[in-house]
């Protein structure tokens, strides 16, 4: 049966769910009575649809308000253990996993190191990688309890441009970790022990930094920003009003210095070159610096920050470190400039275990910078900071993407290979969560 405007009855109940669904969890608990003029929906369709959602364990009664001069009214909320979601990042440092039921409360996490020395192609070879997500997702399960059939998927961040194929489903090109057109959502499949109805959602980790910060962190309210990530590399996110949910941008290889430093994907003169922690710790030594021998990225980062800017005033700053770190500033604050000259955000956050570091200390004079070369009248409007949900933002923006999609169908879990949300959901899910 088809409605007047060609959809089905069966999309018009697929959408009534979603409404509900949607201002449940982002407004509720709320009662039938709001939900009516919240949702669009008459007061029939509301009643049809939560007592659908009832049945099926999807919403709760969340106990009741005084009504003017009649019952009670009661409230209504998401079932937070109806659903549950894995999140997962793979990055620079460690793969991160984490499990969160629908009220996006972790419920258990496991971190898998990678190697901080050697060749990175090894630190990121692919059946390794793969074997600690196979690992790693039993795990959580196992800690939590949660029976592999209530996933409603798996989210997972990764460095590099994600495609799609027919055949191979999510398809990773992360030149600068080796990965060269790697079939990542056609191996977890075939080694994750998880049943075949489960989904994968695999996109750019700055991506999924910047949809966290931007529906729960320091993007909400704004209608445009720039979310970038620093880690031993960088990205960036852009997300507007004409991009629906975002896109990732390969910021990092935004050339900076024609002939310059030779960047980890091969080029020159890119601006991970001069301000990714790897590279950042390698021009330090170059200058003379002395990071911790055998430590990590994040240890000799932290070591580099504490010579560079000491916590007794009475120490002198290490020259070399400091030198390095305000020429990295200014490498940083062109690199703004440019994000503001092309998109003209309303804000640019700072995000990733590096860039919270980093911003910590210098993102004033980053500012500086990027003011003065940027075009005045958009710099004059672009706030620049740093992101609140700290380093964890890359799963809970992971973890997002399966629930968007559960949103976006009703509620229902899915039985076939699923289609991405469009734009038009996405940008909606984003305005209810700032408003």
């Amino acid at each position: 049966m088809h409605a007047r405007s060609g959809r089905t009855v069966r999309d018009l109940r697929r959408e009534n769910r979603t409404a509900v669904l949607r201002r449940l969890y982002f407004d509720g608990p709320m009662s039938r009575l709001t939900l009516g003029p919240a949702t669009g929906l008459s007061s029939g369709s509301v009643s049809n649809v939560v007592a659908e959602l009832v049945a099926e364990g999807l919403v709760e009664e969340a106990g009741s308000v005084d009504s003017a001069g009649g019952r009670p009214r009661t409230l209504l909320r998401i079932s937070s253990g109806s659903g549950f979601m894995i999140g997962v990042d793979i990055g620079e440092t460690r793969i991160r996993i984490e499990l969160f039921d629908l009220a996006l409360t972790e419920l258990a996490r496991t971190e898998r190191p990678l190697a901080s020395s050697g060749p990175r192609t090894a630190r990121y070879d692919v059946d390794l990688v793969v074997a600690h997500l196979r690992e790693g997702i039993a795990e959580v399960l196992r800690s939590a309890e949660v029976p592999a059939e209530l996933l409603l998927g798996v989210g997972v961040g990764v460095p590099g441009i994600v495609a799609r194929t027919p055949e191979d489903g999510a398809v990773v090109h992360g030149q600068t970790v080796g990965w060269d057109a790697v079939p990542l959502e056609r191996l977890l499949r075939e080694s994750v022990e998880l049943p075949a109805s489960v989904p994968y959602w695999i996109d750019n980790g700055a991506k999924t930094l910047g949809q966290a910060e931007m529906w729960f962190g320091a993007g909400r309210g704004a209608r445009s920003a720039v979310v970038v990530l620093f880690g031993s590399g960088v990205g960036a996110c852009v997300v507007t009003d004409s991009m629906g949910p975002g896109r990732a941008l390969e910021w990092g290889h935004l050339t900076v210095r024609v002939r310059g430093r030779r960047c980890r994907c091969g080029s020159q003169g890119c601006l991970e070159a001069y301000a990714g922690a790897e590279a950042l710790l390698e021009r330090w030594r170059e200058a003379g610096g002395r990071p911790p021998e055998g430590a990590d990225e994040e240890t000799a980062l932290t070591a580099m920050l504490a010579a560079a800017y000491p916590a007794d005033t009475a120490t002198p700053p290490d020259a070399t470190a400091l030198a390095v770190l305000e020429e990295t500033a200014e490498f940083l604050g062109a690199g703004f400039a440019d994000l503001i000259n092309l998109f003209q955000p309303e804000r640019i956050l700072v995000g990733g275990w590096a860039g919270l570091q980093l911003g910590a200390r210098f993102l004033e004079t980053v500012t500086g910078y990027a003011r003065e070369y940027a075009l005045r009248y958009p710099a004059s409007r672009t706030g620049i900071g740093l992101g609140t949900l700290g380093p964890e933002a890359v799963t809970v923006g992971a973890a997002l993407l399966p629930l968007v999609d559960f949103f976006a169908q009703g509620g229902r879990r899915p039985e076939t290979e699923p289609t991405p949300p469009s734009p038009a959901w996405q940008t909606a899910l984003r305005d209810r969560v700032s408003s």
